[in-house]
This record gives C-alpha cells, structure tokens and sequence, in this order.
C-alpha cells in the first residue's frame, strides 16, 4: 500500500477569506516503510501572511518573494499523490485549502485522483477521546522524539506524523527499525546437525479454547485500533 504524509503551511486559517498555501511537503511510504522519496515546496502566495500564521510557521512574505507559485507546481504534486492514500493530520484543513488552490486553476479536488483521506486527528481522537491530540501531545504520548520542532514545518511535520502514524496504528515501534535488512554472513551459515538416535518425541502443548478466544479478542482489537490494518488478520485471509 502506498500511502502519502502529507501537510501544509499557510497565509490564515481559512482558504475561503483568500487565504493561500505557501509551503506544501508529502513523505511517501510503501508498506509501513519510508522510501526516502518526497514533494516539499515553498510557495509565493501573492498576498501577506497573518501575523498569527507567521509566528506560528516562521515564513515570511520576503522569504517567499522568489518561490514558485502553486500553479507552477500543481502537475508534479498531483503525480505524486496520484492513486496513493493520503495520510494528513486535521485533513479538513489541509484538504480544504488545497482545493481552493486547484479550483482556481480549475483543476479537479485531491480527492478525485488519491486512494483516500486517513485522518490522523480523528483516528486520535477516537483512540484518546477528552485528551490533548495535537502532533506534539501524540509525540508525547508514542515518545516519538520531536525535539527537533521548534515550529512548525510542513517536512518536518509530514516526516513526524509518519512515525506517530505508524505507532499509532501498533505496526512497528520506530520508522529506524529495517525489518528487510539483508542477513550478515553469520546469519546465513547453516550447521550439519545429525539427530540424536533415541531422542525423545517432541510434546505439543495446543491452546485451550479460553486461549484461542482471548487471541481472537486481541486481534478484533486491533483491527478496531488500525481501522481495519491488523497484519495478523490479513495473513489469515
């Protein structure tokens, strides 16, 4: 499965007052894995920056002068994110504002070309309901190491929210762990082992039902938990 993190940084908080994307970062994983593979552009917005937007994301209109605008890079983006599963944090946003930037180019929503909108804040809020379930307290929360962030980024935002992602959802505990690692020489070396003429039979010990059900239990919560992404259960499949 291919799957896009995506976030934005922007003028304001609403599209529909004229607001503006002025940067825009997607990372891409493939299976639960970071392919190292990435869209990350800053973005001349052609109108002035809130002064909350400002101290929130640190961009400003001067730095932005001599960026592209987005109608310069709105093919290349839509070929990235094309057919994958988009995977945003508060995605209303963030999908909000980029088609309002695609409908002036009267080009067609994010959503006609992608595989589908997770949503992170609401995949939180219904794991964590009454608590604090910003990209910060999640971090907190799965000790997914943001001290790195002193404001927001929209890279460095969609780098994070894939880890948090993928503790969240119980796959793995850190995007550092390289499950297909090939194996060192040592690992590959295979011994002769010739068996023990009078060993004695192996005794099996089989699960008592009691057991089979709390097994089934666990992973029916699980499936719940990564909405439908429990490994275990696709293998059975």
């Amino acid at each position: 499965m291919r799957q896009i993190f995506l976030d934005t940084e922007t003028t304001g908080l609403e599209h529909k007052l004229g607001h503006r994307v002025i940067e825009i970062a997607g990372v891409e994983m493939k299976n639960r894995r970071l392919t190292h593979h990435h869209f990350h552009y800053y973005l001349n917005p052609d109108r002035d920056i809130d002064e909350g937007a400002q101290a929130v994301h640190g961009i400003s209109r001067e730095f932005l002068q001599d960026k592209p605008r987005f109608a310069e890079i709105a093919a290349e983006f839509l070929d990235f994110i094309r057919g994958a599963e988009l995977v945003i944090h508060n995605a209303p946003f963030d999908i909000g504002f980029l088609n309002a930037e695609l409908a002036r180019l009267d080009m067609a929503p994010v959503t006609t070309l992608c595989a589908g909108v997770c949503d992170t804040l609401r995949m939180a809020k219904d794991l964590h309901p009454g608590k604090r379930n910003n990209l910060n307290a999640l971090c907190e929360r799965y000790q997914v190491d943001n001290s790195h962030r002193t404001l927001h980024g929209a890279l460095l935002d969609a780098e994070i929210l894939a880890e948090v992602y993928v503790a969240m959802t119980r796959g793995q505990e850190s995007l550092l762990m390289d499950l297909g690692s090939t194996p060192t020489p040592e690992a590959t070396v295979t011994e002769s082992v010739q068996p023990r003429a009078h060993a004695a039979a192996l005794r099996v010990y089989r699960a008592s039902d009691d057991e089979i059900a709390e097994h089934a239990r666990v992973l029916a919560s699980i499936q719940k938990e990564s909405k439908g992404h429990c490994l275990w259960l696709a293998d059975a499949d």
